[in-house]
């Protein structure tokens, strides 16, 4: 497969995976929490890195029709979350080519 690079994020807070503590964003590029994935609270970022993105599929989500790909931790292969690749609704347009990281899926980090 060859060798995996991975980045290391810098900030005050880090959101990374629970599984092996990979950078996944900064508490920056967190736009809300008032979202609700496969295993509850969820959280939608403007950005995440150290994520391979999967197959887009249609998948109705409690917003509507959306075209989504789920996300995998590039380190462990944990399933994180999904991106947003298309919005069928103009009024949910806003999300496409940002991600959801499931809360059960990730841990924040705080550096002082």
């Amino acid at each position: 497969m060859g060798k995996v690079f991975m980045y290391y994020l810098s900030g005050a807070s880090i959101f990374s995976c629970k599984k092996c503590k990979v950078h996944l964003a900064l508490n920056d590029h967190l736009i809300s929490t008032e979202f609700t994935g496969k295993y509850g609270q969820a959280f939608l970022f403007g950005e995440c890195v150290n994520v391979i993105v999967g197959e887009s599929e249609d998948r109705n989500l409690l917003t509507g029709m959306h075209v989504v790909a789920d996300i995998y931790c590039v380190q462990c292969d944990e399933q994180l979350g999904w991106k947003y690749e298309f919005a069928k609704d103009e009024s949910q347009k806003y999300k496409v080519g940002k991600f959801i990281l499931e809360r059960e899926r990730i841990q924040k980090e705080n550096w002082i």
